[in-house]
């Protein structure tokens, strides 16, 4: 072990079965513990762990790991209610790159995954040690080590020599790695939020005998509304409230609660949590709010949590529900109970989840689990994702979420989950007081509204910006099959109400395309007389109920469009006939084809759904805007849908080992960070073969004129720039002179420079003047918790005025660099607006790829930013780049552990 090693804190992760450990560097004092692991095992599991059953090796394995602080070690152990049950440990033996590996698991363990995690845990801090390569020995009948080995999800090869199998593990991190990582995560964390979901039987602590109590609150829920399982109140001064039982205390209940729910003064909280995981209790609802102002509260909270193993929703939360008709937990305070339905709601707000449920039950889609997240100290939006992949109840899910814990893993678990049910969301939070200050262009346009916005693209989740948005796609995304594209026909029975329509739509993005001669004959020959059709259909006020049926059938069955919309008006016209225009649309199956809506401008409600002949129903809007946008929504989640899976691609000519030396040698050198000067960054751009323009540094005004002629090639013209430690914006600073020429005008640009930044240039790249070409903006910036962000749009000077630019989150996918091509509004001079011809496509692919793992190799590097990137058809350079390093520990985002 080093120093470094035994400072670090310990971490909670979660086992195969549900159940919470404790993952930490061994210490000296872990010695007997160690020695008992051993000692406990029998004959056979030490003949397979040892080769051979000699209890002295117990005592040998023991001293090995306790042993003092030494370079290429380090020793892992998991432990539960403080109780050691694995040990992993590896040894480089005085190498770099290899280290020898070795896992022993208590018996009686075995088959919860306890090797696994540990072995897990180990493999990220290798990585972190630059430990490429893990190896092991084991006996050949030592199944059950191999197939952890083999399981992992890492490259392991295996050779055989008599008794005995010698394994190597690649400790590449690749995708195949993180599926499997994620996939035992998942199921821990499923198993893990049983207790909280499912739970056999409930107790809620703080219900009054007197109305008005949010506890008493949650009793009456609960009890009034079905809970299937046991049902217990805890208060000393009472023996039945709400016909429910009360005893006086956690321990003093028939049985253990799975689930306890606290609604307690908040300096009684952390009390009452330690009672009850030393009663065996699994899950805690804690509504109580408060804890936030008195840090040791909550920690006092959340440590009795972790160490008894209960996961915990809240504080300060509106409380849980599960409308499985087989169990009926409703464990909040809402006014009413949520109709049961197949929608899964996680909200930070309680009073966002109250508008959720209201309108889901109104509209009839009804929720299959809801979670108030409240502060969210354990329990996020990632869990309850993973609940509804794998609960067989649920296929929408609608979340509220403030903050992201951990957005890395978060956007992985989103991007499977989306690909199996739309998940929608408010965006919360979307606006800035005012960009933060920031030095260089990236940071400046790196707003916390662009990295959520790539977060969400990113992941293929909806994101809308409002409750009634929200639950306006919601219905849609509900009833109707996606539109496979953008087009959409409108048909009206008042022109204002269809141009109001038509208005809305191309708002939103959709496309009213033209219609064929053949289809205006078709539509004409089944309306009445006047009617208009173009896009909209004015259909007229003196259209009947079956000419406007025949419409939208002809319509339907036109390939040229991908969704009907229907504006309607109540006239007399049809109140004097006895036509209902809306049974049009309602007496035939609610879902077709293609998805079809109605605009109804007098409608009471933002959005209803009406019911169609089939059983099924048909989203109706009061407003065109509410339905237009949930059109697009549904649009742009069919492309994603339709788009394979990205990939991200592997690049030749990183080398990431020197990268890393580069940046640990400045920050030594630095402790506090800064901008690099431009020899460092050159190098660092060409550990990952980002194309620069050739460029000298001068420290005085001779070598100035010598690197002119070195570089200024056939016309001898060259550009002049200053430098010292913290400049970013030179042109602002007027520290550039261009098309420079000669001798005389060399030395006139460094006498000006030098006059005015005299005090402060410690020297001048000089550089040759580029040909014409796009000038670009490429960059990226750490944001401390969702990663890397890189940038890209237009460049130059006016780059932070225009404000024309895209953003997505690292690594870049192949459809990402694509995304982030094609986003800006610059894009088509990129592909050969004006008949200039495309630029380096490719060449500008591989630039941002290079640009997105420099970043994720380098948690230091804080901004990076390249302006200008120069893009011609024949090739794509980098002009000018600055970057700045801090120190930062690297953090594994997919690691698995607890909050």
């Amino acid at each position: 072990m080093t120093d470094d090693v035994l400072n670090r804190p310990p971490v909670h992760a979660l086992l195969t079965d549900g159940t919470t450990v404790c993952i930490r560097p061994v210490l000296p004092g872990d010695h007997d513990q160690l020695e008992g692991l051993y000692e406990e095992m029998s004959p056979e599991n030490l003949r397979l762990r040892f080769f051979a059953a000699s209890h002295r090796s117990a005592t040998a394995a023991a001293d090995r790991a306790c042993a003092s602080a030494r370079p290429g070690y380090r020793a892992l152990l998991a432990e539960t209610k403080g109780q050691v049950i694995g040990l992993a440990e590896y040894d480089t033996g005085g190498g770099r790159d290899s280290a020898e590996i070795s896992v022993a698991v208590a018996d009686g363990l075995h088959h919860r995954g306890v090797g696994t995690l540990l072995v897990e845990h180990l493999v990220s801090a290798a990585r972190s040690d630059g430990v490429t390569t893990f190896t092991a020995d084991a006996l050949s009948e030592n199944r059950e080590v191999l197939r952890l080995f083999t399981d992992l999800g890492l490259d392991v090869t295996r050779r055989f020599e008599g008794a005995e199998v010698r394994c190597t593990i690649a400790l590449d991190e690749d995708d195949a790695y993180l599926t499997a990582v994620e996939a035992r995560g998942r199921a821990a964390d499923v198993a893990s939020l049983a207790p909280l979901l499912r739970p056999k039987a409930v107790a809620v602590v703080g219900a009054g005998r007197k109305p008005g109590s949010v506890g008493r609150a949650l009793l009456h829920h609960l009890h009034a509304g079905g809970y299937t399982g046991r049902l217990f109140a805890v208060n000393p001064s009472a023996t039945n409230i709400l016909g429910v039982p009360s005893y006086p205390s956690i321990t003093s209940l028939p049985r253990t609660p799975d689930l306890v729910v606290i609604a307690a003064p908040a300096p009684a909280v952390p009390t009452v949590a330690e009672e009850c995981g030393k009663a065996g209790v699994r899950a805690l609802v804690v509504v109580s709010a408060g804890l936030d102002g008195t840090q040791a509260q909550a920690q006092a909270l959340l440590t009795a949590c972790r160490a008894h193993g209960m996961r915990l929703v809240g504080p300060n939360c509106l409380g849980i529900s599960n409308t499985d008709p087989a169990l009926g937990l409703d464990a909040t305070f809402a006014a009413g109970h949520p109709k049961p339905g197949s929608a899964g709601v996680a909200v930070q707000s309680g009073g966002v989840g109250i508008a959720l449920l209201d309108g889901l039950s109104r509209l009839g889609i009804g929720v299959s689990t809801f979670t108030s997240l409240g502060d969210k100290y354990d329990v996020s939006g990632n869990d309850m994702l993973q609940w509804w992949e794998s609960d067989g109840r649920t296929d929408l899910a609608l979340l509220h979420l403030e903050s992201f814990g951990n957005p890395r893993a978060f956007s992985r678990t989103a991007r499977r989950v989306t690909r199996r049910m739309p998940v929608l969301t408010v965006d919360a939070g979307r606006t800035d007081a005012g960009r933060r200050a920031a030095a260089s262009h990236t940071a400046a346009a790196a707003t916390r509204t662009m990295t959520r916005q790539a977060l969400f693209t990113q992941a293929g989740i909806t994101a809308t910006h409002s409750i009634g948005e929200l639950l306006a796609t919601a219905a849609l995304f509900h009833t109707q099959p996606h539109p496979v594209g953008t087009r959409v026909a409108i048909v009206t029975n008042a022109g204002g109400a269809g141009v109001l329509t038509a208005d809305a739509c191309a708002e939103a993005g959709l496309v009213l395309p033209q219609f064929t001669p053949g289809l205006v004959d078709d539509l004409l020959a089944v309306l009445p007389s006047g009617a208009a059709v173009g896009n909209p259909v004015d259909a007229t006020a003196a259209v009947s109920e079956d000419q406007l049926r025949e419409c939208v059938d002809r319509l339907m069955t036109y390939p040229g469009i991908d969704a009907v919309l229907l504006a309607l008006v109540p006239t007399a016209v049809a109140a004097a006939t006895g036509d209902d225009l809306v049974r049009a649309l309602t007496a035939g199956p609610g879902r077709q084809a293609r998805p079809v809506a109605l605009v109804r401008l007098e409608q009471d409600v933002a959005v209803s759904l009406l019911p169609a002949a089939d059983g099924g129903t048909i989203p109706s809007y009061a407003e065109p805007q509410a339905a237009a946008r949930a059109l697009a929504h549904a649009a742009r989640r069919a492309a994603w849908l339709a788009r394979p899976a990205g990939t991200v691609p592997a690049l030749v000519g990183v080398d990431t080992g020197r990268a890393r030396q580069i940046t640990e040698t400045y920050l030594a050198a630095h402790p506090d960070g800064g901008w690099l000067d431009p020899l460092i960054c050159a190098d660092l751009l060409a550990c990952y073969d980002i194309p620069q323009l050739p460029w000298a540094w001068a420290d005085t005004e001779d070598d100035a004129v010598l690197a002119a002629e070195r570089l200024g090639g056939v016309d001898g013209r060259v550009v002049m720039k200053a430098h010292w430690p913290g400049l970013v914006h030179k042109s602002e600073q007027h520290a550039v002179h261009l098309d420079l020429r000669g001798e005389d005008q060399i030395r006139a640009a460094y006498q000006d420079l030098e006059s005015r930044f005299g005090g402060l240039m410690t020297g001048v790249v000089v550089q040759p003047l580029a040909e014409r070409g796009t000038e670009l903006f490429a960059g990226v910036v750490q944001d401390d918790v969702f990663g890397p962000l890189v940038l890209f749009g237009l460049g130059g000077t006016a780059t932070e005025v225009l404000a024309d630019h895209a953003a997505r989150l690292a690594p870049l996918t192949d459809h990402d660099v694509h995304d982030l091509i094609t986003a800006p509004r610059c894009a088509p001079l990129l592909f050969g607006a004006r008949g200039n011809g495309p630029v380096d496509l490719e060449g500008l692919e591989q630039v941002l790829l290079r640009l997105s793992r420099m970043a994720e190799d380098l948690p230091q590097l804080a901004e990076a930013d390249f302006n200008p990137v120069l893009a011609t058809p024949g090739q794509v350079t980098v002009l000018d780049a600055r970057i700045r390093l801090v120190p930062r520990t690297p953090k594994d985002p997919y690691l698995r552990r607890l909050r």
